[in-house]
């Protein structure tokens, strides 16, 4: 049902479009006001000497009105979800088959594959930021300081949305397809002032720092995991070549007794198996962290 009161600026019809989406995807809401914002300005600007209050009721009829945006988007999410989310597994019964389930999930390999990755995109995100605000601290006190303030700025949006798509691709989290809408007709201090004002350019920088840290745990727990569950795994497999030692710590995996074999390859599969949960577990943490930190808010 179309909205009785039709928006006479630009600012009402977002407010209208926001209200539309309350209930919806925080993500989603983000991308739709960037459509909407740069659609609405772009064909405003087409026409200055027009009044806004036309120019935006005329927008209504072409474009839509805020509530039939919404659910042309809200239409739109649900068919592109359906056509990325992989094909349900069969349903498992029982403790085991559902403790196994996980190995043949494509979004555990997914977040094992970005919990893995996440070392180096930490120490590339760390790296950027730090050498950013130093420059960006240390030219401040110059004209020349303030476009390469507002470009640091700009690139942390960017790094932002690139990780972003990182994270839905491997985690299979929703997140934002566009930036926030900068105004690009206000002056270079306006749009300075509006970029140290908004919480999300703090929460992303934070979120880019310690991408370091988080990633050196990530990618070590992991690593040692996988490795040290899957040496117990083929361990007794290799026992058979005299030539093939596998160690761990102090002992010798391929020389334990033959009735001792077969419980240690056991032992390896379930704690192969156990190292998949955690890599699901720990990706699914990190994609609500990574929601948190990266998307805004409709009331933000």
């Amino acid at each position: 049902m179309v909205n009785a009161v039709l928006p006479s600026t630009i600012d009402d019809y977002l407010a209208q479009l926001r209200r539309a989406l309350r209930a919806a995807d925080p993500a989603l809401v983000q991308d739709a006001l960037y459509d909407a914002e740069e659609y609405l300005r772009g064909a405003l600007a087409e026409q200055p000497g027009r009044p806004q209050r036309e120019v935006i009721a005329e927008i209504a009829a072409s474009y839509g009105a805020p509530e039939e945006v919404a659910g042309i988007y809200l239409d739109q999410e649900v068919t592109v979800q359906r056509a990325l989310r992989p094909p349900p597994a069969p349903p498992a019964r029982g403790i085991l088959a559902r403790f196994f389930a996980v190995a043949v999930e494509p979004r555990t390999y997914g977040a094992l594959f970005y919990l893995a990755l996440s070392l180096a995109t930490g120490t590339f995100y760390f790296s950027w930021v730090v050498t950013g605000i130093a420059l960006s601290a240390g030219l401040s006190i110059l004209i020349v300081g303030i476009p390469v303030v507002v470009l640091f700025f700009a690139t942390v949006r960017v790094l932002s949305l690139v990780e972003g798509r990182i994270v839905e691709a491997m985690l299979g989290e929703r997140m934002p397809r566009r930036p926030v809408y900068a105004h690009r007709d206000q002056p270079w201090l306006a749009r300075i002032g509006a970029m140290f004002t908004d919480p999300r350019t703090w929460s992303t920088l934070l979120y880019l720092l310690l991408m370091l840290p988080l990633g050196f745990v990530y990618f070590t727990l992991v690593t040692v995991l996988l490795a040290t569950s899957l040496a117990i795994a083929v361990a007794p497999l290799l026992s058979v070549f005299d030539d093939v030692v596998v160690m761990l710590g102090e002992f010798d995996l391929t020389a334990l007794s033959p009735w001792a074999l077969p419980l240690t390859c056991a032992a390896g599969v379930l704690l192969v198996v156990a190292t998949l949960h955690v890599a699901r577990g720990l990706g699914w943490m990190h994609a609500q962290f990574a929601r948190h930190l990266l998307v805004r808010r409709p009331t933000d």
